[in-house]
């Protein structure tokens, strides 16, 4: 599977209710609803929450060597609101993503899926991230996404993005577009 560092602590990661943001240099900035592993040290899932993987899709389009650029900037990546824990019950083919995004009040665009479309198992996704590389105080690993709005969307400041996972609960995050001299938090 590809895989890229999306955050390391502090700015790139944003809590429930805090911003997410579109690249100031960006005209086509999406959400990715992405169901997330809670990893411990040693590469064990411990947990599942919920992701929102920010990708400005007319920079990865530009060149594929542009992804990091697309996908790794300040306020980048929302996380929570909750942990399910590994050892709770979990129906992994059953488990629902929605995503929704409102604007001025009214819903631009909704969609949903299941973890049933994943390609691979989440053991499999996890050991992928920690062959050859040390995390010592774990990860989280965003598994995918299978909602993306239409290529004539994007993201605009003011709009609010939810995503639910069943079984988590709902992460909502405000949408800003800024430098990131100026990100808000």
């Amino acid at each position: 599977p590809e895989l890229f560092l999306k955050a390391t602590p502090g700015s790139r990661i944003s809590g429930p209710g805090e911003p997410v943001r579109v690249r100031s240099d960006s005209h086509w900035t999406v959400p990715e609803p992405e169901f997330t592993l809670v990893c411990a040290p040693d590469g064990r899932i411990t947990g599942y929450t919920i992701g929102n993987d920010m990708s400005a899709r007319d920079i990865e389009g530009e060149n594929p060597l542009y992804l990091p650029q697309a996908k790794v900037y300040n306020q980048c990546c929302g996380l929570g609101p909750s942990v399910l824990l590994a050892s709770d019950a979990f129906d992994q083919n059953s488990t629902q993503i929605e995503l929704k995004i409102d604007r001025a009040g009214d819903v631009v665009f909704q969609g949903d899926t299941t973890l049933e479309q994943l390609h691979r198992s989440l053991e499999e996704l996890a050991g992928w991230l920690f062959r050859e590389n040390d995390l010592p105080t774990g990860a989280f690993l965003l598994t995918g996404t299978g909602i993306v709005p239409p290529d004539e969307f994007t993201l605009e400041a003011g709009d609010s993005v939810s995503i639910s996972v069943s079984g988590i609960g709902t992460l909502t995050n405000p949408v800003v577009k800024t430098a990131a001299s100026q990100s808000v938090s």
